[in-house]
């Protein structure tokens, strides 16, 4: 996942969580948590408890996200965030936890003259896991118009300048989308399996040649045990489970855009 894949999805994340995001420049970004959002992050329980208890002025959290370390101000300080740290993993859990289905509307300028046509999109984003004793992790953010059956990588980033409501600006119009939902998911997901059928998996046979060379050591352990105790067994069992080569693709999160033009990068 690219740093700003991270960028674009911290961006959406907090902008649909009614978060201000008080500066962005791109490769980091200062973001002023609400209440709610405080609660579910900063793992401060009894300052809560007193706050609540006490009647005081809440103080929800300010936070400097860093997406990318390469040219970024040497008077910026915050937390480093990459595919797989532990605060990016927080806010994922946090989208499924709150549901991972959102219906969005683009909010455009209105126009009394002319009604703006938006387009309905299905956006989703898919967490793709290679997985043995050693893990990878990539996100694929991927859109289609349900109008055309057109799709693109990268919707994440096409959508995430824009502003969204939960209802419809006045004077614009929805297209009514001739591609359900779920059968452009099908869609998405078969090409998430295309993605994953033409990368390179050469890690599989890394994984099961360690796989082997323990598997030997463990076996020239028990040489000449003529009757092999419970813990060869479960040492045997608990090595499969850590080398076997595992693929799981999961869906972080994703919904119904409805927008302007979208023009593939």
């Amino acid at each position: 996942m690219y740093p700003q894949q991270i960028h674009a999805y911290l961006h959406r994340f907090f902008q649909e969580n009614q978060c201000v995001i008080t500066e962005d420049a791109g490769n980091f970004m200062r973001v002023q948590l609400t209440i709610e959002m405080d609660k579910k992050m900063m793992n401060r329980p009894f300052y809560w408890q007193y706050v609540e208890t006490t009647g005081a002025v809440p103080c929800p959290a300010q936070l400097t996200f860093i997406t990318d370390t390469t040219n970024v101000r040497e008077d910026v300080r915050g937390e480093v965030v990459h595919f797989g740290s532990y605060r990016l993993n927080q806010v994922f859990n946090v989208t499924k936890q709150q549901g991972s289905i959102v219906h969005l509307f683009e909010k455009v300028r209105v126009n009394d003259r002319t009604k703006t046509i938006l387009t309905p999109w299905l956006g989703v984003n898919f967490k793709v896991t290679y997985a043995s004793d050693q893990t990878k992790e990539t996100l694929f953010s991927l859109g289609m118009n349900l109008m055309t059956g057109q799709i693109i990588d990268g919707f994440q980033e096409s959508v995430v300048n824009r502003g969204f409501d939960v209802e419809m600006t006045a004077h614009t119009f929805n297209l009514p989308y001739t591609i359900k939902p779920l059968r452009a998911l099908g869609r998405l997901e078969g090409m998430i399996i295309d993605l994953i059928k033409q990368d390179d998996h050469q890690w599989i046979d890394e994984a099961t040649n360690r796989w082997k060379k323990d598997q030997r050591v463990l076996e020239y352990f028990y040489e000449g045990v003529e009757h092999r105790p419970e813990s060869y067994e479960v040492e045997k069992k608990a090595m499969e489970e850590q080398y076997r080569p595992k693929i799981v693709i999961e869906i972080i999160n994703g919904g119904l855009f409805y927008v302007t033009a979208i023009h593939a990068n």
